[in-house]
């Protein structure tokens, strides 16, 4: 590989020029070897922020952190794989009902999640809130689980796009994380390093999610599916709102709960239909012709769920953790619910103790927040509007504080928006 200087590599994206193929595969090694200081880095990120990267340049950095590790050899499975990646939200637990459901369908999915950081909850988090249920398997424990179940969340291994790795935390402290292609580099090289056959990105748009915009939105989701059709990674993406809190419960136990209410047959009607749907788009990926709805309705996705929870330590009929501090915040205006805002419950969950403002923060099992209103409820003075859970009055008192202003009530009907907005496709 040619030499190059880390100054001059700066200065070629700082002043709008394209960094060359061997350019980005040189910085991100040294990087990922320490021989490029953290301080370097951060310059050339900003650089990234400020001036974007090229359809090429695009390709050839997330080229260079997928060959930064190891790749998860999936082939040779009785079942077509398919998996599906959501950018956060507010009560987004999806995940846990949508991979025991599709298995149940006859696809496997190999659901590599993450933790929560801030207002936005993570799938390990919620799933770790189930004594003894373990993150971290090896290759071979997924392979053997997907091959004789279909499905498995779990962490990503170390081994996985490392430098993505370590550019997540540095983009975390530098004020680089909304940068698009940045964003669409790291999802992208984790998930087609996974080596799935097909995937679904749940694009999240509105207050409560990371992208604000339709338009941001768009182009993140765009860029994603292209990335992952250049690698051979059949993708679609569906842009959702995240305005409103997705289901009820915000929080690891309580979304735990509440999914499992779904894979039984109940739950929030929101919740269940944004399953159903990307449980749809995933198994047209990979032409499995079963009706999803049946799966979930006849008690199928339950069942692999519960496998799925045993084969990783865990026990899905345990009583999980609950709070031993609990509030209800009542309404002090009648009238009609205008907006449930995700991004306010999301903080108020966090404060509860839910959520971490660092990577290496614990979060509590059984913090979060109920809603108990939703957009377009009539409601009158003294009606629960929320409940919260924390494990001690100090955090519950923060929770309280932080959710104050989450609900907008006028004398005014509303019409209440639709969760799917678009599909982008390649």
């Amino acid at each position: 590989m040619s030499y190059f200087s880390a100054v001059d590599v700066i200065h070629t994206k700082r002043d709008g020029a394209a960094l060359s193929d061997d350019a980005i595969a040189w910085i991100l090694n040294a990087y990922h070897l320490g021989e490029v200081a953290e301080e370097q880095m951060s310059s050339l990120l900003m650089a990234i922020f400020f001036n974007g990267l090229s359809k090429g340049e695009l390709r050839a950095w997330t080229d260079q952190m997928i060959g930064s590790g190891e790749r998860l050899d999936l082939k040779g499975l009785s079942r077509p794989t398919v998996d599906k990646h959501s950018t956060g939200g507010v009560g987004d637990k999806i995940s846990l009902i949508l991979a025991p459901l599709v298995a149940a369908c006859g696809a496997a999915v190999p659901q590599l999640s993450g933790r929560g950081l801030g207002h936005t909850g993570g799938t390990l988090d919620k799933l770790e809130s189930i004594p003894g249920w373990r993150a971290n398997l090896t290759n071979d424990e997924i392979r053997d689980q997907l091959d004789s179940i279909g499905a498995v969340i779990c962490a990503a291994g170390p081994g996985l796009a490392p430098v993505d790795r370590k550019l997540y935390s540095l983009r975390d402290v530098t004020g680089t994380v909304e940068s698009i292609p940045l964003i669409a580099s790291s999802i992208m090289s984790k998930k087609i390093a996974e080596g799935t056959d097909a995937l679904v990105l749940d694009v999240k748009v509105g207050r409560g999610a990371f992208i604000k915009s339709v338009e941001q939105a768009r182009l993140l989701a765009t860029t994603m599916v292209q990335l992952g059709s250049d690698h051979g990674v059949a993708t679609v993406a569906q842009l959702t709102s995240m305005n409103a809190p997705l289901g009820r419960a915000v929080g690891n136990a309580l979304e735990v709960t509440e999914s499992v209410d779904v894979l039984r047959g109940a739950g929030p009607a929101d919740v269940r239909d944004l399953t159903v749907d990307l449980a749809r788009i995933m198994l047209e990926l990979v032409a499995v012709d079963v009706d999803p709805a049946a799966k979930l309705a006849d008690g199928s996705a339950h069942e692999v769920y519960c496998r799925m929870i045993r084969a990783q330590g865990g026990d899905p009929d345990v009583v999980l953790p609950l709070a031993k501090h609990r509030d209800v915040v009542v309404a002090t205006h009648e009238g009609v619910v205008q907006s449930v805002d995700a991004l306010t419950v999301g903080v108020a969950a966090w404060r509860l103790g839910a959520g971490r403002a660092r990577k290496e923060d614990p979060v509590s099992a059984a913090a979060g927040v109920v809603c108990l209103v939703r957009e377009g409820d009539a409601i009158v003075v003294g009606q629960p509007l929320f409940e919260l859970h924390a494990d001690d009055d100090a955090h519950l008192q923060r929770g309280r504080d932080a959710i104050t202003d989450a609900v907008v009530v006028s004398d005014q009907l509303v019409m209440v928006e639709p969760l799917l907005l678009e599909r982008v496709t390649n």
